[in-house]
């Protein structure tokens, strides 16, 4: 379990495919050291497994799945990353609860400067757009965000300084495609209630 407070922003040196996976090495010197083997850390809102580390980077495998499901399928050497270490019990929980688990890819349709803060528009698929309310919590590249307004199937979000310049976000551009996450919560709700609709989860 997460919270989408990102602690660290790495940087993916090396992309290597494997036999129905993909290895990625990330180097984040002073975050790396502390990780553990075995240990799970969001990375861009995905949470992934520590498979190998150094004093200055770490290893993590992406499978087919998850390739296919996030923006991992795309992600080059040179880009930069939100990193994010699992909650442990007492932590605070400064954002909302996110589990590392992109329930789809979303494209940056807008974006504005207004002083130093950075307004920023994104379509979202149906199914988590149906999930998404107005001043409510959405994850996206792993960072716990409020949705100013909602009109259809795009959120406008804005983003404060601290988060433009401490995470990965200050790299986006109109046309990138961004890990999302829904509201915990609002996903339990609509498979609770969807059996006395008559209708389907997402529907």
């Amino acid at each position: 379990m997460f919270t989408g407070i990102v602690t660290g922003v790495g940087t993916v040196v090396e992309r290597i495919a494997r036999e129905g996976a993909v290895e990625f090495v990330v180097r984040a010197p002073e975050y790396a050291a502390a990780l553990e083997d075995g240990e799970s850390v969001a990375v861009d809102g995905v949470c992934f497994t520590v498979t190998g580390r150094d004093a200055a980077s770490f290893i993590f495998t992406a499978v087919l799945t998850t390739l296919d499901r996030t923006t991992f399928g795309e992600l080059e050497a040179g880009r930069r990353v939100n990193l994010e270490r699992a909650l442990r019990a007492g932590d605070p929980l400064g954002g909302h609860m996110v589990q590392g688990h992109v329930d789809g890819v979303g494209e940056v349709t807008a974006l504005e400067h207004h002083g130093e803060t950075v307004l920023v528009w994104i379509k979202l698929p149906p199914d988590i757009a149906a999930l998404t309310v107005p001043r409510g919590s959405l994850a996206v590249d792993g960072v716990s965000l409020t949705v100013a307004s909602l009109e259809g199937e795009v959120a406008e979000i804005a983003l404060i300084p601290y988060t433009w310049t401490h995470t990965s976000l200050d790299r986006l551009e109109i046309g990138d495609r961004v890990n999302l996450e829904a509201d915990l919560i609002g996903k339990y709700v609509e498979r609770l209630l969807t059996p006395y609709a008559g209708g389907e989860p997402g529907a």
